[in-house]
């Protein structure tokens, strides 16, 4: 067996899925080979034991005691797991092979490496974190259940944000395969709002596993309901055909551009926009952004001024991100959701109109790797909206104008209720 194996091995035992892909790199280093008989204790009860064992190959039977006789309980196959991480536990019962058997075994002195501080960083502090990084974290429940909050300094906008589902979500999925495995598309339904108040339940189902692609459904569930879900499919990379026609459009470079912060200020003083909305905005809280933005295009329109069907802005996540392809695709799905469907009611804007927007699904492809804390240029239109909907389509470039990803989105386009108009259904 080589590197490459046991580290792909490692990655199919759901005990070693949560974790985060450089504290598996290290178990895979520092596992130990040991081979057993057919009959052959491996563990005896009340031993100490050597550490966490994994079966490779063979399987074995855990035997209890019962009346001084030893009874077969259940039997161990591939990617089962079983010993303790502390040398001085005893352990429970007869661990015995049933066949010729080999694991691999953790020793308990790194045992720590089961016990990191975060799904993304084994050694890194809270208080270290990136902020979109600490929003994209979760707390594994049991196998294929986690939770995850909405933090109080999160962007939200009196419900959970439809990027947080997402890139919530797609990490979970991401937690449950084999960390060689990356996700390459996904399609996600917004079903109801999130509160931001209660936590997230999210709910891997595991679909399919085969030896190149895996896929993953994801339900986001808060009081008993099914809020939203998503579906993923994983791929192990591979050697193959490369092209790309798509052309990344000329665009200023971002350290040319404004910040946010920057661009309110100069909000706040611009003559052109009516005082109303520049009175609005000087007064408006802000809220921190994870995600930093700088528009191509800054113009003088407001939210009731008529425009393009388009919007072009660079965006990279603020701090830097653990070096894990998973997080970073779950950052580019969080913030995929920013401004995006709200392009398709550019054109209808007007004086004294307010126009509702609401996420209904999600589409995406990654063709290429991605870096989330280096500059992307996200660039998106409208082609149409009908019967209420609007749909936008997307694609995200690097900096040396590789197409990354592919994206589109269909959403609820309606004019706002009037107060005191009864609501009677979600949508």
């Amino acid at each position: 067996m080589n590197a490459e194996s046991v580290t792909e091995f490692l990655g199919g035992v759901p005990l070693l899925q949560r974790l985060p892909s450089s504290s598996l790199k290290k178990i895979a280093e520092v596992v130990k080979v040991k081979h057993f008989e057919s009959g052959e204790y491996v563990i005896r009860r009340g031993e100490s034991g050597d550490g966490v064992y994994f079966v490779w190959e063979g399987e074995a039977e855990v035997c209890g005691h019962a009346e001084e006789e030893i009874s077969p309980e259940f039997l161990l196959k591939r990617y089962d797991y079983f010993g303790n991480g502390a040398s001085t536990s005893e352990q429970q019962a007869d661990v015995i092979a049933s066949s010729k058997l080999t694991c691999l075994v953790l020793p308990s002195d790194h045992c720590a490496l089961l016990r990191p501080k975060s799904i993304w960083n084994a050694n890194e502090r809270q208080e270290t974190r990136a902020p979109i990084e600490s929003i994209l974290h979760l707390d594994p429940i049991e196998v294929n259940l986690f939770q995850g909050i909405t933090l109080s300094d999160a962007p939200k906008f009196g419900k959970v944000f439809g990027g947080q589902f997402m890139g919530q979500a797609l990490a979970a999925a991401s937690k449950t395969v084999d960390c060689l495995k990356i996700v390459h598309h996904l399609q996600a339904y917004f079903l109801l709002v999130g509160d931001c108040d209660i936590p997230i339940i999210y709910q891997v189902h595991r679909l399919r596993d085969g030896k190149s692609f895996s896929s993953r459904r994801v339900d986001a569930i808060q009081k008993g309901t099914i809020v939203f879900t998503l579906l993923a499919s994983f791929q192990k990379e591979e050697f193959g055909f490369e092209h790309q026609d798509a052309v990344m459009p000329l665009a200023p470079a971002p350290d040319t551009l404004l910040s946010l912060e920057e661009l309110r200020e100069r909000r706040i003083i611009d003559p052109r926009l009516p005082r109303t909305y520049r009175n609005k905005v000087a007064m408006a809280k802000i809220d921190p952004w994870p995600i930093e933005i700088r528009f191509c295009d800054p113009n003088a329109s407001t939210n009731q001024t008529k425009s393009p069907a388009k919007l072009r802005y660079w965006f990279r996540a603020k701090g830097n991100l653990s070096d894990d392809q998973a997080l970073h695709r779950c950052v580019v799905a969080y913030a995929s959701d920013l401004l995006f469907i709200e392009v398709s009611s550019n054109p209808h804007r007007k004086k004294g109109l307010k126009i509702s927007v609401l996420s209904l699904n999600h589409t995406m492809w990654f063709y290429r790797p991605v870096k989330a804390d280096d500059w992307l240029l996200f660039v998106m239109e409208s082609p149409s909206a009908h019967s209420g909907r609007g749909v936008v389509a997307g694609r995200m470039f690097n900096m040396k104008g590789e197409l990354v990803v592919s994206l589109a989105q269909e959403g609820l386009l309606r004019e706002a209720r009037r107060p005191g108009t009864a609501i009677r259904a979600k949508y």
